[in-house]
């Protein structure tokens, strides 16, 4: 009979005392992130298991964390928000925490309604998935447990914000199609649906400026692909076309390939097309995206380092944390000059 993992088993392998695995449990203070992130490694890799009902009859704490995710996103096929929800969960179950999943309602989030959640005390702190309108954000950042918004920010150093490098990545892949010789670029996205995607269209922006290429020009080409809270929305291409776009999401980027397609044109012998996230399927009608891959693992783990900070009355500072996208060079983007590779 294979024998129970205890706290003295694990406080023996990293020569540290019971009580100080028994804290680094339970998130109290008094052990170092290292020390803590150390022993609930261990434990979880020896199969640890600890009674929950027990624990939330000592400290209160009920072990649930809520997510939420506004109905919009993941109203149409795969959606980005359902992968980062996926690692989240994962992540905080890690942890020995329950997931409580909401999807937010237009119409409770139109009236600002509580979570049922946090209503009846079912969690011990929240994680946002996904921008909301500014009357529920004000709501959600006042309830009495903490909160954790990802992949969108506000105006407000008092609060806790996950994002990615928007503003730099889109410059970074706009950069790369001009080094590739193109200069007639559009944009794909609505730029006042979400931060994320106005941060990706100034970072196309600034590529065009810094390489003098003529803004008024471009502008004629750029489409919306959604409503300003979010809706995905038809759309349709000019008659003339620039020779390459920038999508604000590879969702996007896959939709505009098709209307292409059928259109007659080719990506990327006629237009180049990069897109954002590289979270779909690599490969689109026999064509690799060029496109930012997001660190979702890591945007899912810094988030819960800074909840499970917030649970247990750690100081730290309070405000934006960014993560590092990676650019992945596809063949969904065609040469027009010369010159050497990005």
């Amino acid at each position: 009979m294979k024998k129970t993992v205890t706290m003295s088993d694990i406080a023996k392998k990293l020569d540290v005392s019971t009580v100080t695995v028994s804290k680094a449990l339970a998130d109290k203070e008094g052990v170092s992130d290292e020390i803590r992130s150390k022993i609930k490694q261990l434990a979880n890799e020896l199969g640890y298991k600890y009674n929950a009902s027990s624990k939330t009859l000592k400290d209160g704490q009920t072990y649930n964390v809520g997510i939420i995710i506004a109905e919009r996103f993941i109203e149409v096929g795969v959606s980005f928000y359902w992968e980062l929800y996926k690692k989240v969960a994962d992540e905080l179950m890690k942890l020995n925490y329950y997931v409580l999943f909401e999807i937010l309602k237009h119409d409770d989030e139109h009236q600002v309604t509580v979570p049922k959640m946090i209503n009846d005390n079912k969690v011990d702190g929240v994680i946002v998935l996904g921008q909301v309108s500014k009357s529920y954000y004000n709501m959600i950042k006042s309830v009495p447990v903490p909160v954790v918004f990802m992949d969108f920010y506000e105006n407000d150093i008092n609060q806790d914000f996950v994002i990615v490098d928007n503003f730099y990545s889109m410059y970074l892949l706009t950069d790369y199609l001009i080094e590739m010789g193109h200069r007639d670029i559009g944009f794909v996205g609505n730029k006042k649906a979400t931060s994320s995607i106005q941060d990706r269209y100034l970072g196309y922006l600034k590529a065009l400026i810094e390489n003098d290429i003529d803004i008024d020009r471009c502008t004629q080409w750029y489409i919306s692909d959604r409503s300003n809270d979010s809706a995905n929305v038809e759309f349709e291409l000019t008659s003339a076309l620039p020779t390459a776009f920038v999508c604000n999401c590879d969702n996007t980027a896959y939709v505009l390939i098709n209307k292409l397609e059928k259109l007659g044109y080719k990506v990327p012998e006629d237009v180049s097309v990069v897109g954002f996230d590289n979270y779909l399927t690599p490969v689109a009608n026999g064509v690799r995206l060029t496109t930012a891959e997001m660190d979702m693992r890591n945007m899912a783990q810094t988030a819960i380092d800074i909840l499970m900070k917030r649970l247990s009355k750690s100081k730290s500072k309070r405000g934006i944390k960014q993560i590092s996208c990676k650019i992945i060079l596809g063949d969904s983007v065609k040469r027009l000059n010369g010159k050497d590779d990005f």
